[in-house]
């Protein structure tokens, strides 16, 4: 956080302004006035004041630490696909094979000019100037010629196809009707296509807790006072009754003391806040009334303070206004109470709390703290510590969002000393953060502890169900929140992030304290090591019987000693260890996380050796640094800004929506351009390589092959459209056999579809297609039967002949590679050879002669007019089709993938479809998850699922719930016998 530092320029800074509009600019460390930005942007600040503001050069800065969480992280760096570097470093072999195939030229044609009579044949005398040229300029012409006659194996137009296809394609995602969240009116963005491959390929998930797995609604439960638990709601016959107001003590009513702190925990939680008022008629949103009759409501940057602020008002204390520095709450006797607003300690992610000095009206000077239970016991001195401690366990168990509430009594001299001590730390012109960071924690000292809060965020629709599907799909679920390791363990067992069978392993600052770091770190690696030599997962679920699943718990405090390089300079590396107990775990939680830290784990484990592609989704501005880190950054659009969504790759409204992002549309996304990839290498090769060998038998002149016109439009229209609509709308396996089977996704990991041994195999099937071009139509030409009607005559008729069985058999290839025929496919395939026939007949002159070309002048009519040519053409393109034909039939009967055998699944289907007949469809009333035993998942809903009863070539099948899913079971009609086997684990 130190190594930036912002201003803001607002249009009008006004004291008590609401909102103000304004400009970020993003310096370096730097005390230069006239320093340029690294970078800026155009902002909308709500929910802050001026307060803290001074006028410096001009420019106003803002200390306050909420906007500093947002730009604590370096700009966005650019990012790169896998596909695209694989793109690369093809190329660069294809850029290998130019050079040596014009160097081979080159050198084979002085060797072939080494006789006098072939260096100048009596038809082709050199003049005085060319004998007496110099060899080496001689040498290098030739060369630079042969690279301008081979350079078309360089496929240029394939990046501007990539970029056409990847921008286009991308608005498939904005365009999905499913990904559209009616609450909030808003669907997924794009905010950049170069990453749409990305999407399939991604092995590791970071995710934020609030507002991303949680619906950042907050309720307020309960709060704690002195060991008294309150609850704000009436309880009728076992019934909460929310919208009534009153107070259920569940202990024992407090005594005089404890009243006189009853009330001042009210006036806290009313006080120690950055909440604004707005009257309805001024301010969107719901309405909420408060005691006083006027309606108004409650608008903050952070949920829980609304939270906190509306759960206080329904017990007796409602906070009415900020004015001019003036604090006003209503009491449960209606009263009206002001406190002056002498001071506000600011909250950040480090201090984990935020404090407010107030001055009451008889003359009382309190410091009222809220913040993490950690941030505030040890700083408590007094209060009943054990108590609340011990309710606020048992509310981060239960899932629920606690805060710890602290009080102190200044007197007018200790006041004015921390005042001086708050006013020169804030007026320092150099390491201000770090002086105000001390100062804090001077002022926060020795306070007398009120009580706690719970507040309760529950989990977002279909959040387990999503994770549960992505595990399925091989990828790794990390949570990163800056929560309690309570409350987030019962967040991820309610997600099913942890499973019931999930053996959790802790590497907390507890943990440390009771052994040493590198003990602990040994021992963790011992006992994940010691289960994953000798078992294996099953391949549908992810999951076997035998198989330990293991999940990790980390605090931010040991994420610190892990990262801290070792004093004694040791070559033992904490980080290797780390990272060897992480790719072992099925899960990994790590709770009490500041925003760099979430990006310090993204970064470590994107440098790991395997380099997994990874993705960091989140819903906040401190949840921007994990985001511009991670290899993919996607913003759920929530309620806590558009910091995250801005700040993205994508965005989508909720969480749910991951799922199909990654499992369909990142599915699909990967393997088009994976297949336009290499198809463009193959068929420039199908095109060049015949140039290559024409050279051997025309003397190494650079005579070319084609005429320039086959030249100029092989790629850019002869066979450039099919493969760009093939990259837009093929669908390999349809989409609801993508969402039901995750496990697709795992054929198309690491980068497995451009792989070097996919690579050489596309080359070779080339430069096969491109011998059996030439060389069959050479054997053609040679054959006097075929030539002795003398319409089969000239070089230009040889390379046309070339040339027409090229294009077809490209265009055909693409034809057999397509799964998923529509009218455009049939349109743009079938229109490419059709276009080029009739371009070939203007061309030559036969339709309209005025565009005859001299020397292609009939040259396309008389090779179609020879019989033999017809028969060549049709042989050739048979001949040059048949080894990829052979490869895709052998290979899929004998070692089909996945997707292969999903593809011949639903052609079966296809076929017996009207055998295929739902016959009911119920809720089963008895079903429970065996993982939603924690107290907070009893909270909601449980989930139910279907049974599905179907008829199969005279069987009866009926689908159960199982434990991951579903299992099929048949019944036998005829022997009235059930039969169990493994089927697809995942709802339909």
């Amino acid at each position: 956080m130190d190594t930036l530092h912002a201003t803001i320029e607002c249009e009008q800074p006004q004291p008590d302004l609401y909102k103000f509009v304004g400009r970020i600019n993003i310096y370096s460390k730097t005390e230069d006035p006239n320093a340029r930005p690294l970078g800026s942007e155009n902002l909308l600040l709500r929910g802050a004041t001026l307060k803290n503001t001074e006028r410096i050069f001009g420019v106003a800065i803002y200390t306050g630490m909420e906007t500093k969480m947002a730009l604590n992280y370096q700009s966005k760096s650019q990012k790169r696909s896998a596909v695209e570097k694989s793109m690369n470093a093809f190329l660069i072999v294809y850029l290998c094979i130019l050079i040596s195939k014009a160097l081979i030229n080159t050198v084979l044609k002085y060797v072939w000019q080494s006789e006098a009579s072939r260096d100048e044949p009596w038809y082709n005398q050199k003049t005085d100037s060319e004998r007496q040229r110099n060899l080496f300029i001689r040498g290098l012409t030739d060369f630079l010629a042969f690279m301008v006659l081979f350079n078309y194996i360089i496929p240029v137009s394939m990046y501007v196809t990539v970029e056409m296809q990847k921008f286009l394609g991308s608005y498939f995602l904005t365009w999905d009707e499913e990904m559209f969240d009616e609450s909030t009116g808003e669907g997924p963005l794009v905010n950049t296509s170069d990453l749409n491959e990305e999407l399939g390929q991604v092995e590791y998930i970071f995710t934020d807790k609030t507002g991303t797995l949680t619906e950042n609604n907050m309720e307020f439960i309960e709060c704690c006072i002195e060991g008294h638990v309150y609850i704000p709601h009436v309880i009728c016959n076992g019934q909460i009754l929310p919208d009534c107001m009153g107070i259920d003590m569940i202990d024992s009513s407090p005594g005089s003391g404890g009243k006189e702190r009853e009330e001042l925990f009210f006036r806290a939680l009313c006080l120690c806040h950055t909440v604004q008022v707005k009257d309805e008629d001024h301010a969107d949103g719901e309405r909420k009334s408060s005691q006083s009759g006027k309606s108004s409501v409650y608008i903050s940057s952070s949920p829980d303070e609304v939270a906190l602020v509306e759960g206080i008002q329904r017990l007796g204390y409602t906070f009415l206004r900020l004015k001019d520095s003036c604090m006003e709450i209503c009491n449960r006797e209606n009263d009206i109470e002001r406190f002056e607003l002498l001071q506000v300690l600011t909250f950040d992610s480090v201090r984990r709390r935020m404090s407010v000095i107030v001055k009451s009206v008889s003359g009382d000077i309190f410091l009222f703290c809220k913040g993490a239970d950690s941030s505030i016991f040890p700083r408590c001195r007094e209060g009943k510590v054990d108590q609340i401690r011990a309710r606020v366990e048992r509310n981060a168990v239960e899932g629920l969002r606690t805060l710890c509430v602290a009080y102190k009594r200044f007197s007018l001299e200790d006041y004015e000393a921390a005042e001086k001590l708050l006013k020169s730390a804030q007026l320092a012109l150099q390491d201000r953060e770090k002086k105000l960071a001390e100062a804090y924690e001077q002022v926060e000292q020795n306070l007398i502890l009120l009580g706690a809060t719970a507040v309760e965020d529950r989990l977002q629709e279909k959040a387990a169900d999503t994770i549960e599907s992505l595990q399925k799909a091989g990828i790794k679920v990390w949570v990163l929140t800056g929560d309690k390791m309570e409350t987030a363990a019962a967040t991820c067992y309610a997600c099913k992030l942890f499973r019931r069978n999930t053996q959790l392993l802790e590497l907390t600052t507890k943990k440390i304290e009771e052994q040493s770091l590198h003990d602990v770190l040994f021992e963790l690696s011992k006992t994940v090591l010691r289960h994953s030599e000798s078992l294996t997962r099953d391949n549908f679920s992810g999951f076997s019987t035998d198989f330990q699943d293991y999940g990790l718990i980390i605090d931010g405090a040991t994420l610190s000693l892990i990262m801290k390089p070792r004093e004694d300079g040791s070559s033992t590396n904490y980080r290797e260890v780390f990272l060897e107990i992480c790719r072992n775990c099925n899960a990994v939680l790590c709770c009490r996380m500041a925003p760099l830290q979430k990006a310090q784990i993204v970064k470590l484990i994107k440098a790991s050796r395997e380099r997994p592609i990874t993705l960091a989704i989140g819903d906040g501005a401190n949840d921007v640094s994990m985001i511009l880190e991670a290899h993919v950054g996607i913003g759920v659009i929530g309620k806590e800004g558009r910091q995250a969504a801005r700040n993205s790759d994508y965005a989508i409204p909720k969480f749910k929506h991951l799922k199909k992002m990654l499992l369909v549309h990142g599915h699909f996304y990967y393997v088009r351009i994976a297949e336009l990839v290499q198809y463009f290498f193959y068929k420039n090769v199908c095109f060049i390589f015949p140039q290559f060998l024409y050279q051997f038998f025309c003397g190494f002149s650079q005579q070319p092959l084609y005429d320039t016109a086959y030249l100029t439009l092989y790629n850019i229209s002869f066979t450039s459209l099919p493969i760009l609509l093939y990259s837009l709308i093929e669908q390999h396996v349809s989409m609801e056999m993508l969402k039901r089977d995750p496990t697709l996704y795992r054929d198309i990991a690491k980068n497995a579809l451009l792989h070097w041994r996919l690579f050489i195999y596309w080359t070779f099937l080339g430069l096969f297609d491109a011998v059996v071009f030439f060389f069959g139509a050479y054997f053609m030409f040679d054959n006097a039967t075929v030539t002795s009607n003398g319409q089969m005559l000239g070089n230009w008729t040889f390379g046309t002949l070339v040339f027409t069985v090229l294009v077809f058999t490209v265009t055909l290839k693409l034809a057999l590679d397509t799964q998923y025929w529509t009218w455009i496919n049939h349109f743009v395939i079938w229109g490419s050879l059709v276009f080029y026939i009739v371009f070939s007949l203007l061309w030559g002159g036969i339709v309209w002669p005025f565009l005859n070309y001299q020397r292609m002048y009939y040259v396309f009519m008389q090779m179609l007019a020879s019989g033999p040519a017809w028969l060549g053409i049709i042989l050739l393109i048979t001949v040059s089709l048949l080894p990829d034909v052979l490869k895709k039939v052998i290979c899929r009967q004998l070692w089909p993938t996945a997707t292969e055998r999903i593809q011949n699944a639903s052609s079966l289907s296809q076929d017996h479809n009207s055998e295929f007949t739902p016959l009911a469809s119920m809720q089963s009333p008895n079903y429970q998850s065996n993982e939603f035993n924690s107290a907070a998942a009893s909270r909601s809903n449980y989930y139910s699922k279907k049974v599905m009863l179907t008829h199969w070539q005279n069987n009866d099948y009926f689908r159960l719930p199982s434990l991951f899913g579903y299992s099929n079971t048949r019944y036998s009609s005829s022997t009235g016998s059930y039969l169990s086997r493994s089927g697809l684990e995942t709802s339909v």
